[in-house]
C-alpha cells in the first residue's frame, strides 16, 4: 500500500562529497539551479516524446508537454514540475542516490576553487540536480514514470547531510515535481518577478512553455497561469530573428556547457531533402574527449519531435567534439540507430553537416586566425584524426592541420601545408616530416641536420595521432610527404651549384671503408646494415627504417599498447668525418671495439627517443671507456 514502503539510504560517497560542496562552498551564481531543473525537465520531455512514439497510451489522455515553476513564500518553498516521462522507484534510485558513472568523480577532479566558475561547471558533468542544495536545506521528489499505475508514484526526500529516505506514494499525474525548501538568506527566489527573470535569462530557448501563476496582489494566483519564455525551437525560427545571446543560452542548453561557444552554424536546407542544422564548436574540449565510452554527438529531431539523444551517425568520429541539433522533415518518426546507419537520407544529412562544419572551419581559418589557433589548440589532436576516416574530404582536412616545424619556435603548432608549400624551395620534391614521442626529442634528432645544413623546412610531429594521420595522408595537392628517418632522402636537387650529391655519397662510403662490414658484424641481428650518412653532419650514427617498414617511434607506441609487432631491423648509419668515428676506424679488433659499437649503436636509439634494451650494459661500458680515457690522461 503506498506509504508504507519508506525507506532509508545512504548517499554513494561520492555523491556526499559533491552534496558538502554544494552546501557549503558554491554560493555564486545560484540561480544556476532554476535552469538545471528546469533543463532536466525538457530532457523529461523529449524522452516521453520519444517513448510515446512506439506506444501513444505513455500520454495518459495529455499531449500538453510543459514545465510549471511555482513559489510559495509562506512556505518558503520553489517547486519545477514536468509532465514528462517521469521516473519510476528504480531510476530515482540509480539517478539520483547513486550515481554509477563517472560523471560525478570527473566533476569534483576538475573543480579549480572558483566558486563561480565550479558552479558553472554543474550541468557539464551531469550533476545538475543537486545544485538545488545551493539554495535549499531540504529536496523533496515525487515522481511517476509514464504508462504505470497511479500507485506506483514515488517520493524522495533529502536534507543533503548523507542519507535520504524513499517511499511508494500514490500519483495520478505522470511526470516529476521536484519541491526545495529553501535556506535561511535565500528569500530572493520567492519573488515571482526574479524567478520570471532567471527563467528569460537562462530557459528562454526551451521549446516546450515554462508556465508560472499569475502575479496576484497577495501572491501567485494559481487559478490563471501564464507561458514565460518564447516556447518555440530556437533552430525553427529565422537567423535574423535570433540574438547572439539567444544563440549561446541554448548552446549552454544542449551541450550542458559552461562557457560560451567558439563559434556556431545555423542553415536550413531545402530542395531534395529538408532538414535544419544548429550546430556549435566549443570553446574547450570536453571532460571525456578521449574516453572509449563517451556520449557524443548530435540531437535529432523530426518534425521537431525529440528522436535521439546523441546520434552518432550525423557526424564522423573527428568531429565528436560538434554539439548541437539536426531537425529532419523527411525522416519517418519512428527511425531507429539501426535505420540510421543504413538511411540514404542520414548520409545525405551526414555530408551536408560535415560540408557546414568544414566550410566555417575554413573561414574562421583565413578570417579569423587568432580563433582558430584556439580551435586547434582544443580540438587538433581530433582532427588529425580525419584524414584517415573521411576520405572524401581528405585534402579540405589537410588544409585545416597545423603542425610545429623547424622553422617555428616552440612546440605551438601554426604551420598549414600551404604555408609549407610556399616556402618550399625550387626543385624539393617532398613535404619533410619526422615523428616522435615529444617535440623536444623530433627538433634534436641528428636526422635533421642536413636539412638545416641545406634550410630545408622538417615538420615536427609528436602527437601519439601523428603516426596514423601520416599512414593515411601519403600527399597534398599533388606533392608526396617523405619522413626524414626513413628510406634514403634525396636531396640531390637541392645541391649547391657544381656539386654532385651521388659522388659525395661515393665517397662518404669510401671513406667509411671496411668499418661498416666491422660493425654489422658486431652488432648482428640488431641491424640491417651499416651505410655512410649523407644525412648527418654534427652527430656520429643514427638509425634509418626502410622506406616501407614502421617507423621505430610507431614500433614503441604499438608496443606500450600492449601490441606484438614484429621488429624491423633499422640500418645504422655512420658519419664517416665525425672524431668518434674515425676513433673506431682506428680501434683494433677486440673488446674495446665491441664496447664503442654497442656504445654509438645505443646513443643512436636514445637520440631518437628510444629505450635501451640493455641500460646497464650502455652505462658499464661508457663508464669503462671513460676511465680508460681518464688514465690515459693521467699516464700523460
Amino acid at each position: 500500500m503506498a506509504g508504507e514502503q519508506q525507506e532509508t539510504h545512504s548517499f554513494q560517497a561520492e555523491v556526499s562529497q559533491l552534496l558538502h560542496l554544494m552546501i557549503h562552498s558554491l554560493y555564486s551564481s545560484k540561480e544556476i539551479f532554476l535552469r538545471e531543473l528546469i533543463s532536466n525537465g525538457a530532457d523529461a520531455a523529449d524522452k516521453l516524446r520519444f517513448e510515446a512514439i512506439a506506444d501513444e497510451a505513455l500520454w495518459e489522455g495529455d499531449e500538453e508537454l510543459r514545465i510549471e515553476v511555482d513559489y510559495d513564500p509562506e512556505a518558503r518553498t520553489v517547486s519545477v514540475t514536468d509532465n514528462g516521462i517521469g521516473m519510476s522507484r528504480d531510476d530515482v534510485v540509480e539517478n539520483i542516490g547513486t550515481i554509477a558513472r563517472s560523471g560525478t568523480r570527473a566533476f569534483v577532479d576538475q573543480l579549480t576553487g572558483d566558486q563561480a566558475r565550479d558552479a558553472e561547471l554543474i550541468g557539464q558533468f551531469g550533476v545538475g540536480f543537486y545544485s538545488a542544495f545551493i539554495v535549499a536545506d531540504r529536496v523533496t521528489v515525487e515522481s511517476r514514470r509514464a504508462g504505470m499505475g497511479a500507485e506506483h508514484g514515488v517520493r524522495w526526500e533529502s536534507d543533503g547531510e548523507g542519507e535520504y529516505t524513499l517511499e511508494t506514494i500514490e500519483r495520478p499525474e505522470r511526470g516529476t515535481r521536484i519541491t526545495l525548501h529553501l535556506r535561511e538568506g535565500e528569500d530572493e527566489f520567492l519573488e515571482g518577478m526574479r524567478l520570471r527573470h532567471i527563467i528569460r535569462t537562462w530557459s528562454d530557448h526551451i521549446g516546450l512553455p515554462i508556465r508560472m501563476p499569475k502575479q496576484g496582489e497577495e501572491g501567485p494566483d494559481r487559478s490563471e497561469w501564464e507561458t514565460v519564455n518564447q516556447a518555440s525551437a530556437l533552430w525553427t525560427r529565422p537567423r535574423n530573428e535570433i540574438g547572439e545571446e539567444e544563440y549561446k543560452g541554448f548552446y549552454k542548453h544542449v551541450a550542458h556547457d559552461f562557457e560560451d561557444p567558439l563559434t556556431w552554424i545555423h542553415a536550413r536546407v531545402e530542395g531534395k531533402l529538408e532538414y535544419t542544422l544548429l550546430l556549435y564548436i566549443p570553446q574547450r574540449a570536453p571532460f571525456d574527449l578521449w574516453e572509449r565510452e563517451q556520449r557524443h554527438g548530435l540531437k535529432l529531431y523530426v518534425r521537431r519531435v525529440f528522436i535521439l539523444e546523441d546520434s552518432q551517425q550525423l557526424l564522423p568520429h573527428y568531429l565528436r567534439f560538434v554539439r548541437g541539433v539536426v531537425d529532419s522533415a523527411d525522416l519517418p518518426l519512428n527511425v531507429s540507430r539501426e535505420i540510421l546507419q543504413s538511411s540514404k537520407i542520414t548520409e545525405s544529412i551526414r555530408a551536408g553537416a560535415v560540408k557546414r562544419v568544414l566550410d566555417r572551419l575554413e573561414s574562421m581559418a583565413k578570417d579569423e586566425p587568432e580563433n582558430y589557433a584556439a580551435f586547434w589548440g582544443q580540438f587538433g589532436a581530433v582532427m588529425k584524426e580525419g584524414p584517415g576516416e573521411d576520405f572524401a574530404n581528405q585534402e579540405r582536412l589537410a588544409g585545416l592541420l597545423r603542425f610545429a616545424s623547424t622553422r617555428g619556435e616552440g612546440a605551438e603548432q601554426t604551420v598549414s601545408l600551404d604555408d609549407y608549400i610556399e616556402r618550399m624551395h625550387e626543385g624539393q620534391k617532398a613535404i619533410y616530416y619526422i615523428t616522435a614521442e615529444s617535440h623536444a626529442a623530433a627538433a634534436a634528432s641528428p636526422h635533421l641536420e642536413v636539412f638545416r645544413k641545406k634550410d630545408v623546412e622538417v615538420l615536427l610531429l609528436s602527437d601519439r595521432v601523428d603516426e596514423w594521420l601520416m599512414a593515411n595522408l601519403t600527399r597534398y595537392k599533388e606533392i608526396p610527404f617523405a619522413s626524414v628517418t626513413k628510406g634514403d632522402v634525396d636531396l640531390s636537387d637541392l645541391g649547391e651549384e657544381g656539386t654532385d650529391e651521388e659522388q659525395e655519397k661515393e665517397e662518404a662510403q669510401q671513406r667509411l671503408g671496411d668499418l661498416g662490414e666491422r660493425v654489422e658484424k658486431v652488432l648482428g641481428e640488431r641491424v640491417k646494415g651499416v651505410r655512410a650518412s649523407h644525412r648527418l653532419t654534427d652527430s656520429p650514427a643514427c638509425l634509418v627504417a626502410d622506406e616501407n617498414a614502421l617507423s621505430t617511434n610507431l614500433e614503441r607506441m604499438l608496443r606500450a599498447a600492449g601490441q606484438e609487432v614484429p621488429h624491423t631491423p633499422p640500418w645504422l648509419e655512420l658519419n664517416p668525418d665525425h672524431p668518434l668515428v674515425k676513433r673506431l676506424e682506428a680501434e683494433p679488433e677486440g673488446q674495446r671495439f665491441e664496447d664503442w659499437t654497442h656504445v654509438l649503436f645505443d646513443q643512436a636509439v636514445l637520440a631518437e627517443g628510444g629505450q635501451l634494451e640493455e641500460p646497464a650494459g650502455f652505462v658499464g661500458r661508457l663508464n669503462a671507456l671513460l676511465l680508460e680515457i681518464q688514465d690515459g690522461g693521467d699516464r700523460q
